[in-house]
């Protein structure tokens, strides 16, 4: 028979077809569990994380593991970045925690069929260190605005604002002085342009694929319908300020601008000159953080989006910096 302690996965958990002894739901101290299960048998605990206090620092998880036979533990893990990270990952694998998943379908097959360290060996990173041979830190995550690491997300507010072809032109210029990720979410518009630096995730591995990039400086994020822009340092919301598109976003939606203030909204494929922007502030009661007007999505290099990536705080651009590259960059 097998133990569930569950938290945010209850529902999920609930409909797992297995033999329960005991399901316990709440947010537990490691030393609540073990006085509940020291003395209770049980075959297997499916072990949704966030039923753990402090679950994101390992140190916790450590304790876990030093009270319980981790061969009969099966954690459920989240979709934080913090705990999809190469570092957390590694950790549990140290401490001989073999059978975590962040699928429901997983956990049944674990029950039957559980790891060994062999079919986790890949998370486990020996050294110690990122790729760079720095120390790794293994009790916070070094991402979200820690550890050097900027995460920025797009939306398009309007339909078809642009987003996708501003975060491979944004890309391209920060490539001169940072190192640079590109996700799509839900989508395959990357792909064709041509470059097989931009990925494309789903939403429930976005955070696994940002933790997964120990190198990057900056990731730009397509959102897409997303919600996670709790992943992201900063969200732009982008809008092309047609007459047309604007009707549409305020017939759907007669409280847009309201959702949108304190945000930073961003004018793209824009025609507008700083006299309409400041009409249109005024009538939308929003503010505009940067207009960006149409620009050439061949050009290798466009100034304005170097004035916009100053702005957002990237202060290694050189503006005047610029490669030739062939002119459609089709054949390849």
């Amino acid at each position: 028979m097998n133990v569930i302690v569950s938290n945010k996965y209850q529902n999920m958990l609930s409909t797992l077809d297995i033999d329960v002894i005991k399901s316990i739901n709440g947010e537990f101290e490691v030393e609540d569990l073990v006085k509940e299960f020291t003395n209770f048998y049980f075959n297997k605990m499916i072990l949704d994380i966030t039923a753990i206090k402090g679950y994101q620092n390992i140190k916790n998880i450590q304790k876990l593991s030093v009270n319980f036979d981790m061969s009969k533990i099966i954690l459920l893990l989240d979709d934080s970045a913090m705990v999809n990270s190469g570092a957390y990952l590694s950790q549990l694998v140290s401490m001989g925690i073999y059978n975590f998943t962040r699928n429901i379908n997983a956990v049944k097959f674990l029950i039957d069929n559980p790891n060994s360290y062999k079919d986790v060996a890949q998370y486990h990173n020996l050294n110690g260190t990122d790729t760079k041979n720095n120390p790794v830190e293994f009790d916070t995550f070094a991402g979200s605005g820690s550890g050097g690491l900027r995460i920025v997300g797009f939306r398009n507010v309007t339909a078809h604002a642009g987003a996708t072809t501003l975060i491979y032109m944004l890309k391209k210029h920060l490539e001169v002085a940072y190192n640079v990720v590109a996700l799509e979410v839900d989508n395959e518009d990357f792909r064709y342009f041509n470059d097989k630096s931009l990925k494309t995730t789903t939403d429930v591995d976005l955070s696994f694929n940002i933790a997964n990039n120990p190198d990057a400086e900056v990731i730009l994020v397509d959102l897409n319908n997303s919600n996670h822009n709790d992943l992201c340092n900063e969200v732009i919301y982008l809008i092309e300020p047609g007459l047309i598109k604007l009707n549409k976003l305020i017939r759907n939606d007669r409280e847009a601008f309201e959702k949108l203030k304190d945000k930073k909204i961003v004018l793209n494929k824009s025609v507008l000159t700083n006299k309409d922007i400041s009409d249109f502030e005024h009538e939308s009661n929003s503010k505009v953080f940067f207009n960006i007007p149409y620009i050439d999505d061949k050009k290798e290099h466009e100034p304005i989006l170097d004035d916009f990536l100053v702005a957002l705080g990237f202060s290694r651009l050189n503006s005047s910096s610029s490669n030739k590259t062939k002119l459609f960059n089709i054949f390849k």
